[in-house]
Formats: structure tokens, sequence, C-alpha cells
């Protein structure tokens, strides 16, 4: 009898050690996938931190070239074959020439500014003046090709100090020019002639994206002091 006892005994430890064994290959593996949550999550957020850094390194690009009166041709009027092309770099004597933007009607406009990236993936009229409309189409760009994104360079002349892309993330601008025929925006720039040659503040919608994913935009006040001041 008490041979039997003992027994059974053994028995139900083994269940009750199955059991916890069950119970803590559970509990692991549950931490395993907590783990790997919690990996992709800091992954991403690296990823979206990063790109931001980019964009926001883009808007500077952008914003720099619209500085100074040289070039100011280039500045005023859009001129998509001279300047919207990757063969436009950045001057070692400092004067800069943006990518404007072709004139967009207040709709398109309004669509850009909400969604710019998108803007450039649908297909119209405005959209086909740009052969290469994404980040993507522009790193295989030829060096004369019109794009709708300029590669973000950085703001240091010398190509050996050109941004390289990290962990092949690239990041993309352009610009354009806000209509000046506001009652508001007149009143800086009282003389219609004055407008004409170039002379008074002047406003620019500058945006930028990352990897056709995160794009940001600012606009800037530049004081222009007139094409003759310019070359």
């Amino acid at each position: 009898m008490s041979n039997y006892k003992t027994h059974k005994q053994q028995g139900a430890v083994l269940m009750i050690a199955l059991i916890m064994l069950l119970v803590l290959t559970l509990l692991a593996l549950s931490s395993m996938r907590d783990v790997n949550l919690e990996t992709r999550i800091t992954a991403a957020r690296l990823e979206d931190t990063q790109l931001a850094h980019l964009v926001e390194a883009a808007l500077r690009e952008g914003e720099f070239r619209l500085y100074g009166d040289a070039h100011l041709r280039d500045k005023l009027e859009p001129d998509l074959a001279r300047n919207c092309v990757k063969a436009n770099t950045l001057d070692v004597d400092g004067q800069h020439r943006p990518c404007l933007l072709l004139e967009m009607s207040n709709e398109q406009l309004q669509d850009f500014f909400s969604a710019p990236i998108r803007f450039f993936k649908t297909s119209n009229s405005y959209t086909a003046e740009y052969a290469n409309k994404t980040g993507l189409a522009v790193q295989a760009a030829a060096a004369n090709a019109v794009v709708a994104w300029m590669p973000y360079r950085g703001l240091d002349a010398q190509t050996a100090h050109y941004f390289v892309a990290a962990n092949d993330k690239y990041a993309y601008w352009n610009s354009y020019r806000i209509s000046s025929e506001s009652a508001a925006k007149q009143t800086l720039n009282p003389e219609y002639g004055a407008a004409l040659e170039g002379k008074g503040t002047f406003y620019y919608l500058v945006t930028a994206q990352a990897e056709d994913t995160v794009a940001a935009q600012s606009t800037v006040a530049v004081i222009h002091l007139g094409l003759n001041n310019g070359r």
C-alpha cells in the first residue's frame, strides 16, 4: 500500500513539472515577441528621425539657393531645363541657382501644399513637364534631365563635401515663387515697375522630402535689389 502511494505521488510531480515547463515556455515566447516588437518600434522611430533630419537639411539648401542677387532672373522666373536638373550644382563662388517650379493655378498650388509628394505622382498637364517626378526616379535620371525634386547636396560647394547618403536614404528639394498679387504683398512692392525689375520683397515656398515618404515645407521672404544688381 505504501509503495502504491509513492508511485502515485511521483506521477503528480511529473505532471506539475510539465505544466510549469509549458507555462515557462509560453512566458519566454511572449517575452521574445515583446522584445521583437520593441526592436521594430525602435528601428521605425530611428528611421523616422533620420528622415526628418534629412528633410530639414534639404529645406536649408532650398532656402540657401534663394539668397543673394546673383542669378536673379533664375530666382524670379522658372527655367526647368537650366535649373531643375541635377547638373545645377552648388557654385564655388557662392552664386547659386534655385530650382523654381512652374507657375501653378490656385487649385494646383493647394494640392501641392497639401500633399507635395503625391502631387507629382499624379498624371496631368502640369506634372508632364517634369520627366522625373519622384526621388527614386531622380537617382537614376541623367544630369540634364528635368526633375521635380533636386537632390540634396548640402551647403558646401566642394564636391568632396557633398552629402553622402546614410543607409541609402536620400533627400530632395524644390522651390516655388509665390505670386505677389495680394493687396498685403503689394504694400511691400508698391511700385509695379520695381517688381518687374526684381526689386522688393519676394516670397517662396520651399519644399523638401526624403525617400518619397516624408515631406516638409517652409516659406521664405527674400529682399532682392533688382536685376541690374545681379548677373
